[in-house]
């Protein structure tokens, strides 16, 4: 612990300028959250000031002011600087003295935040009084060399079949989730937070929902659905909802990954989602647009694929000799009428390791969640995976996209041979299998012996639109007279010969027990 409190007063002691003397500038004009100033020529990028409107006090006491207004530079002009206004912009006017503070913005850190809601600048928003006892980090900090990682090995369940089986995430990989409003982006991610409520709690990652540009009823739902469910006893909010000035949104990304490397060097595991970096790349404009930056594609200004590669590349898995923590990035894009050829979509793609791509079609058909797999892909694959889940998945992928080609061609044909018959019933089977409803994640076991049971047909006695019911009888079947097998297969992470032969057994008496209470 004494070594990273070292590394970041290094970090902080090389990217602060050493201040002779008090430096001072003026507000030349100000106007959309952007503040023009005279002066502060030794003033550097990222750098914090201070708006102080009053002479007659030291920079202690107006840092003490908790009504104070805060800038941060981000333009460094021939005759000037210009910065954006962290807060209230109505608190900033011309002629207004402005003082250099010396640091990189930078905001609190710490096990304390665990449960809260804070805003951008690490401040509580949740009404439940200050956080005590934490640390200043930078926000903006250069991210882990390769030597310094380690591969991606240890799987991060989100609790949805299609996902873990699928696109299995690992911990220190960063997957996209991308697709259309409204088709179940952040549902996936809230389903991946309460499913870490079925971990141990000893390898239970802790949790950061980064809300950028949302409406504050929207977070608010979800924060109350986390607490409800008792996930945000490991999980931490940050809030830049769509009424904040732009600056808050464009830096509530860059918070919560501080926040999370946080824990990844104190060698805990930590899950970011941002949720949607869309919505970040529009501020940056708004914010880069009006700091005169020259436009370049979409109006974009040049540098947005090094804003989010920047944010992107902190997501690590750390060697031991770092500690051997990890920060998986989940980021949220969203598209317009399902085109990934975008800019914004174009360049976090290209900088993740993977994509969840979610339809618009498939979600208005009734599939949850409505993953489309030929999109889909996970770049780490079967590396995140234990034995039992790449045991029991291997064929589905392949089974699926052939189904897809199947069910267009169905479309046209009047009458299928039984062999095409069969694959297309068994496709449905799967899909219906891989249906899964709204916050009801499922622990990792019970997953691995429902697609066990799907793959090895033991579904295939049940007509297409009947097998949801059925695994869903299944599943409650397991957790009363197969407990013992979850339990086993939850402990070893495989499916052995003789916990194979019980698993067997098990659903043979299900279907047994099944065909009875039908006939009867």
């Amino acid at each position: 612990m004494e070594s990273i409190i070292k590394r970041i007063e290094d970090e902080i002691a090389a990217l602060t300028p050493i201040l002779r003397e008090e430096e001072t500038g003026v507000v030349r004009s100000t106007g959309d959250g952007i503040a023009e100033i005279d002066g502060l020529e030794n003033a550097v990028m990222n750098e914090m000031v201070l708006f102080d409107p009053t002479f007659d006090r030291t920079l202690e006491e107006a840092i003490k002011d908790e009504t104070q207004t805060y800038g941060l530079v981000l333009n460094l002009e021939e005759d000037g600087v210009r910065a954006v206004i962290l807060g209230d912009s109505s608190n900033v006017y011309e002629g207004m003295r402005v003082r250099r503070l010396g640091r990189l913005l930078s905001i609190p850190v710490g096990d304390s935040l665990v449960g809260r809601v804070v805003n951008p600048l690490g401040e509580p928003v949740d009404g439940k009084g200050p956080i005590l006892k934490t640390t200043l980090m930078p926000i903006e900090r250069e991210a882990y060399g390769v030597m310094d990682r380690s591969p991606v090995n240890v799987p991060l369940h989100t609790g949805i079949k299609a996902i873990d089986a699928m696109i299995p995430i690992g911990r220190g990989q960063r997957e996209l989730i991308i697709g259309d409003r409204g088709v179940g982006k952040t549902t996936i991610a809230i389903d991946t937070i309460l499913n870490q409520k079925s971990e141990p709690e000893a390898t239970r990652p802790i949790c950061i929902y980064v809300a950028i540009g949302q409406k504050e009823s929207k977070t608010a739902r979800i924060v109350a659905d986390l607490t409800e469910a008792g996930a945000m006893d490991y999980t931490i909010v940050v809030t830049a909802p769509a009424s904040s000035p732009a600056a808050f949104q464009f830096l509530a990304p860059f918070a919560g990954a501080t926040i999370g490397e946080h824990f990844m060097e104190q060698g805990k595991d930590a899950l970011v989602i941002y949720d949607d970096l869309s919505k970040q790349a529009v501020a940056y404009r708004q914010m880069a647009l009006l700091l005169r930056r020259p436009p370049g594609r979409e109006a974009y200004p040049g540098d947005v694929f090094y804003l989010h590669s920047r944010l992107l590349e902190r997501a690590a898995k750390l060697s031991k000799e770092k500690g051997g923590g990890s920060l998986t990035a989940l980021p949220i894009i969203e598209t317009q009428e399902g085109d990934i050829s975008a800019y914004i979509p174009t360049n976090v793609i290209s900088i993740t390791d993977g994509q969840i791509f979610l339809l618009a079609d498939l979600f208005n058909k009734g599939q949850r969640p409505a993953i489309d797999v030929g999109n889909s892909v996970s770049r780490v694959g079967s590396s995140a995976q234990t034995k039992a889940m790449k045991k029991v998945s291997g064929k589905i992928k392949l089974e699926l996209a052939q189904f897809r080609e199947l069910e267009a061609f169905m479309q046209f044909a009047s009458d299928l041979d039984a062999d095409t018959k069969k694959r297309i019933d068994s496709g449905q089977r799967m899909t219906q299998m891989l249906n899964q409803p709204q916050g009801k994640p499922l622990p990792f076991e019970t997953e691995a012996a429902v697609i066990f049971a799907a793959v090895n047909g033991y579904f295939d006695s049940f007509e297409p639109s009947q097998t949801s019911s059925a695994e869903v009888h299944l599943q409650d079947f397991l957790q009363r007279e197969a407990k013992e097998v979850l339990e086993k297969i939850s402990e070893t992470k495989t499916i052995d010969e003789e916990t194979e032969t019980q698993l067997r057994t098990a659903l043979d008496a299900f279907i047994k027990r099944t065909a009875s209470s039908h006939t009867a």
